[in-house]
């Protein structure tokens, strides 16, 4: 490994680079010195794909792995806030807020990539106006996806009936070998159409080839239809998709490139992905297939002179250009169907009441009750959002389920209900390392913790789908519609399974030393923010939420930190609504205790929010005020009301206080 920084310049650029020799694709021996070199290198033509458009990095901080050992990766939108100041960017409203995205226009932006270990630059088909808006996309582009049994052979075949019915348009298409399964295949576009009307327009074409070669050809997403068929994806089209780069490398075991081609290689029988050396030299020999792409663009120019400025919206549809044929997505066919431009309604989920083995068992199947965090998840316009059971917006700090190139539905829009897992080093779910995920906000943690506490999505409940509330559907019937849009998901989206037999539900639970199981009647309905006797959970482990009103000053090895919390839980019948339930002090690692004292701290109060504290736990405590909920295991309930060997379990903020029950 390279001994210390070192520092390089790039034009009028210094730049500090580190672990030049860390090896980044085991299986060739690839480093971090050789991808930056080639970024480097092959930014004459990189440069003109990218120009004036935000780029999206996925990074692979500890390498990108094997094939039988690949490393976590995660997708980067935000500039990082340790990023050059001259580095270019723009910023794009989301949902949590606006983003600063990086503009890549100059070779020293490349290498600064390539250092923070962004393997990957993903694209829009448009490029940002003259005035800082969106611009309407200035290239179509195709994605042809192998299905099982597939080969990249096929992928060309369809590359060339998609290339008869664009040059009979006048649209020039350029092929480009993805860098992992399949074929990219890139038309210029005049620049006077919307992103929603490019996108139909693929979709109409893509099914048009489907009909002509339903032997080879599917435009359906769904994966279980793809097998010996190549999925012709047309949804890289909309405005909110991106596309990995040409000339981009990809994070796969092989340091192989998006690499355009030319048609004569598409007809060659042993057509295979291009590793970063083959193309640095056709580089070289000045082979620039896309060059014709480029060259098209009608506002390359501007966005090339005009200096980033924020601004959110798009630019107005032009009046003139090709008459593209138009194409609305299939629809269920009922009356309560919504118009596109619908907003997808708030759910609040759906809450279970406690039960037992008897009360619970004739009510039909049952889920296993993962240790994780309630999600709501809402999928539209070609992203996913998430909300906590509060209602607060978590989307931003699960990118590994939201960003650019995690796993999407096979469908316009979707509501789902599941659980946020984080798992432990042995594979069990952990709420404990949940804990290092839930409470960031702030993108340089999330990106760290993403690859050190990568978490999964498990689903067990469709709300709404392609504009129907379908609450009032049977749990059955809502269940074989999430199956059937999810099927083949890759991870870290997964539907467990359901049991039919109670007592295996609460083997496997006890076996994963998890709190319990769910019994769900298949008959029931969704009732959104509400509990019903049709849903029941039982608990192997006996948990407990509970409000913080106070701390206790540690001794010994705790002095100056967190010695114990003081609980309570709402009381309505009380002067001061809150009952005292006990204290807890086991269970705090010293990075729980070091946020809970940074989260405590602002809440000191000079008195109690809660009566009937005994003397020998008030006589040194620091009082709270009432805002923060916690969660502990504990053994039973004294006859008195308080928690009998509690042990710390972690935060919630996906909890209000006035949400806190007694458990049992």
């Amino acid at each position: 490994m390279a001994e210390g920084p070192q520092f390089v310049r790039i034009g009028e650029r210094k730049l500090r680079v580190t672990n030049l020799d860390k090896v980044v694709y085991p299986e060739t021996g690839t480093t971090k010195g050789e991808v930056i070199d080639y970024y480097a290198r092959i930014a004459p033509l990189l440069l003109p794909v990218v120009e004036g458009r935000p780029v999206t990095r996925k990074r692979w901080v500890e390498g990108v792995g094997t094939e039988a050992d690949p490393q976590g990766s995660f997708f980067a939108k935000q500039l990082e806030p340790g990023a050059p100041g001259w580095i270019r960017r723009q910023e794009i409203p989301h949902s949590g807020g606006a983003k600063d995205y990086p503009l890549v226009d100059e070779v020293a932006t490349l290498v600064w990539m390539a250092q923070v270990a962004a393997i990957e630059l993903h694209i829009p088909q448009w490029r940002f106006a003259p005035d800082g808006g969106r611009g309407n996309p200035d290239r179509l582009v195709l994605d042809l996806d192998p299905g099982p049994g597939v080969t990249l052979e096929q992928c060309a075949e369809v590359a060339f009936l998609a290339r008869g019915i664009l040059d009979g348009m006048g649209m020039d298409a350029v092929p480009v070998t993805s860098g992992s399964k399949g074929i990219h295949l890139y038309a210029p576009l005049p620049g006077d159409r919307t992103s929603d009307e490019i996108s139909a327009f693929a979709h109409a074409l893509a099914r048009a080839i489907e009909t002509d070669r339903p032997d080879l050809v599917t435009s359906v997403m769904t994966k279980t239809l793809r097998a010996g068929k190549v999925f012709l994806d047309w949804s890289q089209n909309n405005g909110k998709k991106t596309t990995i780069a040409p000339y981009s490398l990809r994070g796969r075991p092989q340091p192989w490139v998006a690499a355009p081609r030319t048609w004569e290689e598409l007809q060659d029988p042993d057509l295979r992905q291009l590793r970063f050396d083959e193309v640095l030299e056709r580089a070289e020999r000045g082979l620039d297939p896309f060059a014709a792409i480029t060259a098209a663009a009608p506002m390359r120019a501007a966005a090339s002179t005009r200096a980033a400025t924020p601004r959110s919206g798009a630019a107005d549809a032009g009046e003139s250009g090709p008459a593209l044929p138009r194409s609305t997505p299939p629809r269920l066919d009922a009356p309560e169907a919504e118009t596109p431009d619908t907003p997808v309604p708030v759910y609040s989920p759906m809450l279970a009441e406690h039960g037992t083995p008897g009360t619970a068992r004739g009510l039909g199947w049952a889920e296993i009750k993962w240790d994780g965090i309630r999600a709501i998840g809402t999928w539209s316009g070609g992203r996913f959002r998430l909300r906590a059971r509060s209602g607060t917006d978590i989307t931003d700090r699960y990118p590994e389920l939201t960003a650019d190139g995690a796993p999407g539905f096979p469908v316009g829009e979707a509501v789902v209900d599941g659980e946020i897992v984080a798992f432990d080093a042995a594979g069990r779910p952990s709420f404990h390392r949940l804990q290092d995920r839930m409470h960031l906000t702030r993108a340089r943690e999330i990106e760290r913790e993403v690859v050190r506490t990568p978490v999964r999505y498990h689903l067990f409940d469709l709300l709404r789908l392609e504009g129907h509330d379908l609450t009032r559907l049977p749990l059955r019937d809502r269940r074989e519609l999430l199956e059937q849009i999810t099927t083949d998901l890759p991870a870290p989206v997964i539907v467990p399974p359901v049991f039919d037999d109670l007592d295996a539900a609460l083997a496997t639970s006890a076996a994963l030393d998890l709190e319990g199981v769910v019994v769900k009647d298949p008959a029931s309905g969704y009732l959104p923010g509400g509990r019903s006797p049709r849903w029941q959970k039982l608990k192997l482990t006996r948990t407990q939420e509970a409000v913080i009103v106070g701390i206790r000053p540690g001794k010994g090895d705790r002095a100056g930190r967190i010695g114990s919390l003081l609980l309570a839980i709402p009381e309505p019948a009380l002067p001061s609504g809150l009952r005292y339930v006990g204290r807890v002090g086991t269970g705090f690692t010293d990075r729980a205790l070091h946020d809970l004292g940074a989260r405590l701290e602002p809440l000191r109060s000079s008195a109690p929010a809660v009566d009937g504290v005994p003397v020998a736990d008030a006589s040194d405590a620091l009082w709270v005020r009432p805002e923060l909920v916690g969660e502990v295991e504990f053994a039973n309930w004294t006859d008195d009301g308080v928690l009998r060997h509690a042990r710390w379990r972690g935060l919630r903020p996906d909890k209000r206080p006035d949400e806190v029950v007694v458990e049992g």
